[in-house]
């Protein structure tokens, strides 16, 4: 394997499928099966999962309501995220933890670093929920940080889309996507790769980011085994 441990960036989204908000449960299915791969290949994984598909800090925000209030809302979202992701992760056989930032002792253990390595040493999947457990702060960030904390050999942001372009793919037949980038290139470009935040504490600590197509089955599982799949940002 190229790398041996791994941060595994999700979007609340990504977990709706084709529906307008909620979970899906063919894609929770199918992101477990995909996860399940890499932990089977001795892959050490932690995950953190958005929470847009329940509620969105920042939408709430603009419609009136406190940030603050709406993103520990948000940070709740994550928390159900992560423990749907759980169930289906040990459906198929797989031991977790979940970890939370904000304290909710009946359904999450605290984030504790150290309890955290361990538990990836022991081959434990560890889903990080509840983001920073600061109001103003990203999933990205959180990810980012969780990475650095348990010293995660690469962040891999599983989207939609097979990796970086000069502008949205979605919506522009001619966008052209990149294959490797550094960090100065992003910033450079204006690309939307994560927050800046999130972005400037990957490029202070050095921690590569690859941005690849989650729902493409085997991609997670070839990235880990050092094949060039989405676009790596170094």
């Amino acid at each position: 394997m190229k790398y041996k441990r791994i941060l595994l960036k999700l979007s609340g989204e990504a977990l709706m499928g084709n529906q307008e908000y909620g979970i899906d449960s063919q894609r929770l299915k199918d992101y477990a099966t995909e996860i399940k791969k890499v932990v089977d290949l001795g892959c050490e994984v932690a995950i953190v999962i958005g929470g847009g598909n329940i509620f969105r800090g920042v939408s709430g925000a603009a419609a009136g309501m406190d940030r603050v209030q709406g993103d520990y809302m948000g940070m709740l979202a994550t928390v159900i995220n992560g423990m749907a992701l759980q169930g289906a992760l040990e459906d198929q056989g797989i031991k977790t933890r979940l970890q939370s930032a904000i304290e909710m002792d009946k359904v999450a253990e605290p984030f504790i670093k150290r309890k955290a390595v361990r538990h990836l040493e022991k081959g434990r999947v560890v889903i990080f929920g509840a983001g920073t457990g600061n109001p103003y702060f990203t999933t990205d960030t959180a990810a980012t940080l969780r990475a650095i904390e348990i010293n995660a050999d690469v962040i891999l942001k599983g989207t939609r889309v097979d990796g970086i372009y000069d502008k949205d793919p979605e919506k522009n037949e001619n966008a052209v996507k990149f294959e490797n980038l550094s960090f100065e290139e992003v910033f450079a470009k204006n690309l939307k790769v994560m927050d800046m935040t999130a972005f400037t504490l990957s490029h202070e600590n050095k921690l590569p980011i690859i941005v690849f197509d989650m729902n493409k089955e085997g991609n997670l599982t070839r990235l880990v085994e050092g094949e060039n799949v989405g676009t790596l940002v170094n």
